[in-house]
């Protein structure tokens, strides 16, 4: 299993909305590093929820429900898009600024790669979140 991180503003798709839909397709992405992403995920694999902008924090976690197909907002068949479901929220969000203060999580693409809105997370880096989220 790989693990992931996605990032929204919660005004635009909040992870209350996710829950409430049960299953979304994440579509919109322009961005090539983001995209290679989204086509590398695969069914099952888990998604740190990152709200943006307003509140900076991981809030909860989804699964990959459908891997990569064409993106149904554009015509242009080199952008893609996967289906999201929610698994489980966190039981304390954890925010951007305390994941800056810890040394291990230096080199996590949220800290490095700011404006990135579809990331690769280490298992380590997903476990470090996850001990802080409890």
């Amino acid at each position: 299993m790989n693990y992931w991180l996605v990032k929204s503003e919660p005004e635009a798709y909040s992870w209350e909305q996710l829950q409430k839909d049960k299953q979304t397709a994440w579509t919109g992405v322009r961005n090539y590093a983001a995209r290679n992403h989204l086509k590398a995920m695969k069914k099952g694999d888990q998604v740190f929820f990152y709200h943006s902008n307003e509140g900076k924090e991981i809030v909860g976690i989804a699964r990959v429900a459908k891997e990569a197909y064409q993106d149904p907002t554009t015509d242009e068949i080199a952008w893609v898009c996967v289906d999201l479901a929610p698994y489980k929220s966190l039981k304390k969000p954890v925010s951007l600024e305390q994941i800056k203060k810890v040394k291990t999580l230096s080199q996590i693409p949220l800290v490095r790669i700011p404006r990135l809105s579809v990331m690769p997370v280490t298992p380590a880096e997903f476990a470090a979140i996850m001990e802080m989220g409890v």
